[in-house]
């Protein structure tokens, strides 16, 4: 596990990009905060490696003490990835867990049996100010479990805002619009119509993931129905992402090197023009501001169309949230909600915001992002403000079988069919829900 102290030397001796290899070599120990004799207590407050969010928790930890001085925040960190998982679940299987931790929401939170491992913030002051979606993700029918770190995202469609201007195209609301502004893309000739990223397999997966807003509009039990076996991806609504893909892919609309493309890659080719249309994740808004910051006006944002213009909107990714575990007691609970409770604040939001580049609008009530953020976020402000959002089907199912990057991938390279991709999908699915011991499988 490594410190804020750690983590300060890393900074100093090997600069803001080599942060990450320094928390991967220096690998963990045990955390634990501790009352002093003198009445302060220490919390220790672990978060995950990536350079980001150790440079947020900083911020934060030091703001909070300067408020606070009684109370000190201890930084530790924890792998990434699956290796990170197993370290959460350990510790809170055995009682070992840090003081205050930071986690995923939606079916990952789930699967750390809250009711069970986490303590229940229902009567809290701050749950009331929170996005109705988030508290979504972070409860049961036991208690609300946990308060926002970060902001909210989008799967949309990142576009260059000169392009469309250049040719007088207006933002899709239907995917046939979509397409027909891809064809005129791809006939002036001006940039590859639309960006695919397979060298980076994950970003293959947005033509499906982000079309759920629309396969909601159109049955809004359907994430409850999947959930029990009763609805499938080789059936509409669900069906068309995997159609999606297909028809961009036989149409030509790609960039040649969608293959071998990184995800870096594509944010830089729709900043600078060689790409019109990029679906990605809007966490893509940190990546444009590191590589392409002179972009950040350029860059644009709009909803992965579907067949209904009058139910056109985003689909949205809540932030992960900061929770409490049983074993934390006496003088060290009433400190970590304290803590928890500032996190809920316009300061802290504030703080985050300065710290790290945002990526969705924040999800309490209060927080604001400011003027000065680049249009892709700004682009789905008015979506939030009208309530045309839905949340990511991960967030409303446990279910998400492993194989979904790869059957992407094939299926938009025009190797495997849309129904192929989907039964193979169906059936990857069907694997892990069984693994989860779900009725009706």
């Amino acid at each position: 596990m490594v410190s804020r102290t750690t983590t300060r030397r890393a900074l100093a001796a090997l600069g803001v990009g080599g942060v990450a290899m320094a928390m991967t070599l220096a690998g963990c120990s045990a955390g634990g905060g501790a009352s002093s004799t003198d009445g302060s207590v220490t919390l220790s407050y672990l978060v995950d490696n990536g350079e980001a969010t150790v440079v947020v928790a900083e911020a934060l930890a030091k703001a909070f003490e300067a408020e606070n001085p009684d109370i000190k925040i201890d930084v530790q960190t924890r792998p990434q990835g699956s290796e990170g998982d197993n370290l959460v679940k350990t510790r809170l299987s055995t009682g070992e867990m840090d003081d205050v931790f930071a986690y995923n929401s939606g079916s990952l939170f789930q699967a750390l049996s809250p009711d069970q491992t986490l303590v229940n913030l229902d009567d809290q002051e701050w749950v009331g100010k929170l996005d109705d979606n988030f508290v979504k993700t972070v409860s049961t029918d036991g208690g609300t479990y946990g308060v926002p770190m970060g902001q909210s995202m989008a799967g949309a469609v990142i576009y260059n805002k000169d392009i469309y201007s250049q040719l007088g195209l207006e933002i899709p609301t239907t995917w046939d619009e979509f397409i027909s502004n891809s064809e005129a893309i791809k006939a002036a000739g001006v940039a590859a119509p639309i960006v695919q990223t397979y060298g980076d397999t994950w970003t293959s997966q947005l033509f499906v993931l982000g079309d759920f807003n629309n396969v909601l509009a159109e049955d809004p039990d359907w994430a409850e129905k999947y959930t029990d076996n009763k609805a499938k991806y080789v059936d509409e609504p669900a069906f068309a992402g995997f159609e999606h893909l297909q028809e961009v892919a036989e149409k030509g609309l790609l960039n040649e090197d969608f293959a071998s493309a990184t995800y870096n890659d594509g944010v830089s080719m729709v900043a600078t023009g060689e790409g019109a249309q990029y679906p990605i994740l809007t966490f893509a808004a940190s990546q444009l501001m590191t590589s392409n910051p002179d972009a950040k006006d350029v860059v644009g944002t709009f909803p992965l169309p579907g067949p209904d213009a009058d139910t056109n909107g985003l689909t949205v990714w809540m932030p992960g949230g900061v929770y409490i575990p049983k074993s934390t007691e006496g003088d060290k609970l009433d400190a970590a909600k304290k803590f928890l409770a500032w996190l809920a604040t316009p300061e802290s939001c504030d703080i985050q915001a300065e710290s790290t580049a945002p990526q969705g609008p924040f999800v309490i009530e209060g927080c604001t992002l400011g003027d000065d953020v680049p249009a892709m976020i700004s682009d789905m402000q008015p979506y939030f403000d009208d309530g045309k959002t839905n949340l990511a089907l991960e967030f409303l199912s446990p279910i998400k079988g492993p194989a979904l990057e790869q059957i992407t991938v094939a299926v938009g390279s025009g190797i495997t069919s849309a129904k192929d991709g989907a039964a193979q999908y169906d059936e990857d699915v069907k694997k892990q829900a069984q693994q989860l011991g779900l009725d009706g499988w």
